[in-house]
Formats: structure tokens, C-alpha cells, sequence
């Protein structure tokens, strides 16, 4: 993740996160991706069900649950065992999480665990008692999928209304006191959608939003031909970035975020070194922390059967199995080949990132995305559009 309203508008400086020793256990949520220490937020697809058919689905959902999905014992035991292993968070995602019928007893026994519950979600189904029930079970924060406004919505979630009820049920969370933020996919779809999209989180009050760079799998590969090319990328960042900077210049406390492209961090900085000189440092500092791409590293993933990937878009990188051994063994395992790859990325690169000046700050970018694109891991993440200029060293 890139916090633009952190890194443009300087809502965390350097001293933030140092001043929780940079470890993930005693860091605030907003300040989770400055951690030194990496231990993984745990995206669990807890069912595969959802009551959409939206078209870039990584998870490639489906109107039932999966017939091998973990029961409730076997939730529990996985959920004591990343609590025990020192996991900040474990994120409730599907398919659609608020399906599966024992969600509320699982976000408790994961806030018994000593984790902070959140859950990914179209939104569509919390009612205001739903939303009254995640208040009191600890949840500390619901993401609602909205990609465009309502007739761009409703095509892409492939059910007419789903724009309205996910809105409906923001507001429910927002009513009872959960924070909210809204998770939009960047595609040529809906990027027409994005300044009305700023315009609603303005007028219903949403402190947070995360705006998603395309990832070819499952359905999502389907979209393939609307990924943004490099200047529309561009052009999209800096609209982000300036819709971000006349929030902040307005007092909207937004927390604003580019997700699964860490060519944004760079590219924030080398605008702030034009215009802020000062403050670009203190970008680049914070940039150093994050890390970037964090897959293997400070994210993992448990599927519906207990599958333990590297993290939630690539699946079919299976390191182990819940049911097997614990969450805790299998990422640790220093026999497990892929992570000790991903967590030393510099020495396997076959691509560009090889003679970028910015491989410490990106981390080589979305390996996911290169290999859909080039059938290579280490090849190129055709998602990166700084220049051969920008990425050269000084």
C-alpha cells in the first residue's frame, strides 16, 4: 500500500512509527505498513458464496460455498494460531464474508486471539442489526467494494442495486460507529468514475479509501484489456494525489490509498522533490520503511480449504495446508522455496527492476501480475510506468 495522504500530504512523518519501535503488535492500524518486523495481516477467504457475479473477481466467487471450506473448529484452531504467532490482523474476505453463517462468533474469538478483525465485503448485506452485531463483536473496520458510481457498479458487481445497497450498508457500519472505507479497482471502465467517487466520499463522510491497480487473476483476467496504460496510469495517480491534497487543504481528515503498484511510491516522491523538496525527504524515508510489495513478506492468505498462499491473488501457489500444519509452521518454514524468494526478491529478478534505483522502496512490484503477464515470476510487471529516465541511477 501507498498512503498518498500520508506520503503528498504529510499526515505521518518518519517519527510515527518509530516511536512504537516499528513493531507490528503495538503499531496503530494506520501505521501497520511502516512495521519492521513484517508480521503478515492474514487475508482469510472464509467462504467461497457471494450473492454477486462481479466481473473481476479474484477468487472467481460462487453462489455456494465451497464443499471443502473450513468448518468452525478448524477456523478456530487457524485463528489461535495466528493470534499466537503475532499476526496484527486477520482480514474476514470471500467470496462475500458476511454469507457465512458463523462470522460473528469468528470475529469474537478472533478479538479473544488478541487480533484486530476486519472484513472485505460488497456491503450489500449489512443491514443496520448486521452492522449493530460487527460493532459489538470488536470489528475495527469494514472495506466495502465500490468500483464507480451506480450504473458502473451495478454492470461490473453484474446485479442491478447493488450500488445502492452497498452504499445503505456503509451507512449502517458508519451509524453504529464501525469505520468505513471504500475499496475501488483502477480499470478503463471506471476510471471516468473517479471523481465522483472523490465527490462521495466527501459527501457521506468515509474516512478511508483504497484505490486498486488491476491484478490478472481469476476473473480479473478477463479485464485484462482495460488495464490503464502507462499515462493513463500516470494521469489517474496524479488525479488521486490532487483530489487528495484539496481534501486535506479542506480539513477532510481522508486516508487516501493506492494499492498493488508500488511504482506509486516513487513516483509520489519524484512529484514532492519538484514541488516540496523538504518534504520529500521525509516521503522517501517513510518509503524506505514500507518496504513495498509485501507479498510472502507482511501479507499471506488462507483460502475457504485451508490453502496458505503467498498472498490472495496468487492462488495457485499452494505453501501448505491448515489442516496439515499450523499457519505459524508453514510460513516459517525455511525449506518453503517460493518465500525465501520473495523475501530476498533482489538476487532472482530477470527484468528491469534488476537496474532500478527504486528496487528498495518497490521490492520488485506485484510478482503476481508479471508472471500472468509474462508466464515469468521474475520477468517485468508490465503495471510499472515510470521511465527508463526515472528509474535510472543519479
Amino acid at each position: 500500500m501507498i498512503g498518498i495522504s500520508k506520503l503528498y500530504c504529510g499526515t505521518v512523518e518518519a517519527s510515527d512509527p518509530l516511536r512504537y519501535g516499528r513493531q507490528s503488535g503495538k503499531l496503530p492500524s494506520h501505521l501497520l505498513q511502516f512495521s519492521s518486523d513484517k508480521k503478515p495481516v492474514v487475508v482469510w477467504n472464509c467462504t467461497r458464496q457471494c450473492n454477486l457475479r462481479c466481473v473481476h473477481c479474484y477468487a472467481a466467487a460462487t453462489c455456494r460455498p465451497a464443499p471443502d471450506e473450513l468448518d468452525g473448529d478448524e477456523a478456530r484452531a487457524m485463528i489461535d494460531d495466528i493470534g499466537r504467532f503475532g499476526s496484527p490482523v486477520i482480514l474476514f474476505s470471500g467470496g462475500e464474508p458476511t454469507m457465512r453463517p458463523d462470522l460473528m462468533e469468528l470475529i469474537a474469538h478472533a478479538r479473544g486471539a488478541g487480533l484486530r478483525a476486519v472484513i472485505s465485503t460488497n456491503g450489500t448485506l449489512i443491514t443496520r442489526p448486521m452492522a449493530e452485531k460487527l460493532a459489538e463483536k470488536g470489528l475495527s473496520y469494514v472495506g466495502v467494494s465500490l468500483d464507480g458510481l451506480q450504473p458502473v457498479h451495478d454492470k461490473f458487481r453484474g446485479v442491478a442495486g447493488a450500488f445502492q445497497q452497498a452504499l445503505e450498508g456503509m451507512r449502517n457500519c458508519q451509524a453504529v460507529g464501525v469505520k468505513v472505507g471504500l475499496r475501488f479497482t483502477l480499470n478503463k471502465r471506471n476510471v471516468a468514475d473517479l471523481p465522483g467517487i472523490f465527490d462521495l466520499i466527501q459527501r457521506e463522510g468515509i474516512g478511508r479509501v483504497c484505490f486498486y491497480h488491476l491484478v490478472y487473476t481469476g476473473r480479473g483476467d478477463k479485464l485484462r484489456q482495460s488495464t490503464l496504460s502507462s499515462q493513463q496510469t500516470r494521469e489517474t495517480v496524479d488525479l488521486i494525489i490532487d483530489r487528495t491534497k484539496a481534501l486535506h487543504d479542506a480539513g477532510k481528515v481522508v486516508e487516501v490509498l493506492t494499492v498493488d503498484n508500488h511504482a506509486d511510491g516513487p513516483y509520489v516522491y519524484l512529484r514532492l522533490r519538484k514541488e516540496n523538496p523538504q518534504r520529500a525527504a521525509g516521503c522517501l524515508e517513510l518509503l524506505k520503511m514500507n518496504g513495498g510489495n509485501s507479498t510472502g513478506v507482511g501479507i499471506g492468505c488462507v483460502s475457504w480449504n485451508g490453502d496458505v498462499l503467498p498472498d490472495q491473488f496468487w492462488r495457485h501457489h499452494v505453501l501448505g495446508n491448515v489442516r496439515q500444519r499450523p499457519f505459524s509452521e508453514i510460513w516459517t518454514d525455511p525449506a518453503e522455496g517460493l518465500l525465501s524468494k520473495l523475501r530476498d526478491r533482489k538476487k532472482h529478478m530477470r527484468c528491469r527492476c534488476m537496474h532500478c534505483r527504486w528496487l528498495s522502496v518497490c521490492n520488485g512490484n506485484f510478482r503476481a501480475r508479471a508472471e500472468a503477464a509474462t508466464g515469468d515470476m521474475w520477468g517485468n510487471d508490465p503495471a510499472c510506468y515510470l521511465t527508463d529516465e526515472e528509474i535510472a541511477e543519479e
